[in-house]
């Protein structure tokens, strides 16, 4: 495997970088070495999906036990305090929208607003994990098909 695929897979699952740097890198590598850039799309969506999951598993379970190390504890706690700022403006401006809000959030092709935020925003606020699931899935593939069309313009412009 190239480096360059691994480094795609890592920035993929980061927070703060997710697809919207994961996805550029992996079709660069996919257009590089003649592999169809629908297999490297759905292979950095399902990685970013998957990636659900594991935020939930760990908010729900691991993050319990690492309370109880007081370096965790300081740190959880600062960046909650900075990020429910951001919550609380998110829930009062979307509140009507819903579930559809949290798409949207998801959506945004921007650093910050991907599967992490969401899901966090969704365990914060005690959100139905069923539909905030779906929601983050769905705003994760509007993401990934605003990158990948952005990003196959941009291959196009200079090729």
């Amino acid at each position: 495997m190239d480096l360059r695929l691994l480094y795609a897979i890592i920035l993929t699952i980061l927070p703060g970088t997710e697809l919207r740097f994961g996805l550029p890198v992996a079709m660069l590598y996919a257009q590089d070495n003649g592999i169809s850039l629908i297999l490297i799309f759905a292979l950095i969506i399902l990685i970013n999906i998957l990636l659900i999951f594991f935020i939930f598993f760990f908010l729900d379970y691991l993050h319990k036990w690492l309370m109880n190390f007081k370096f965790y504890e300081r740190f959880f706690r600062a960046s909650l305090r900075k990020f429910q700022k951001k919550i609380d403006k998110f829930e009062k401006r979307h509140a009507k929208l819903g579930f559809l809000a949290l798409t949207l959030l998801v959506a945004i092709p921007l650093p910050g607003t991907g599967a992490w935020s969401g899901s966090l925003i969704s365990w914060v606020l005690g959100l139905d994990r069923k539909k905030s699931i779906l929601s983050i899935a769905l705003g994760v593939l509007i993401a990934g098909l605003i990158v990948f069309l952005g990003m196959l313009g941009f291959v196009n412009l200079f090729s």
